[in-house]
């Protein structure tokens, strides 16, 4: 994964798409695999998601959606939702229960 939101399969990996070479609002920081359909997530440090080959669930895109930036995100084991942190251990939770 690149800050473009380029992903790149190598070896037998599915490809499912990216951000590489669209427009985007902020660099893409964090990538989950969806463990339910094996496709993807990507985050931006706005909070926005990318979903490939997975379901969407939701994020915190625009200006002041989120305070500090996003700097990770984390899939549920069940592939039902996923989490967003920021740079201020902020969790933001979509699809998940929030912990």
């Amino acid at each position: 994964m690149a800050s473009d939101g380029g992903v790149f399969a190598f070896g037998n990996a599915p490809f499912y798409g990216s951000m590489g070479g669209r427009s985007i609002n902020a660099p893409v920081v964090g990538m989950a695999a969806d463990p339910a359909t094996g496709g993807y997530w990507e985050v931006g440090s706005d909070g926005g998601i990318y979903a490939f080959g997975a379901p969407f669930y939701g994020s915190e895109p625009g200006a002041g959606a989120v305070q500090l930036p996003v700097v990770g995100l984390a899939a549920l084991p069940s592939g039902g939702g996923y989490e967003e942190v920021d740079s201020g251990q902020q969790l933001y939770s979509f699809g998940a229960p929030f912990i």
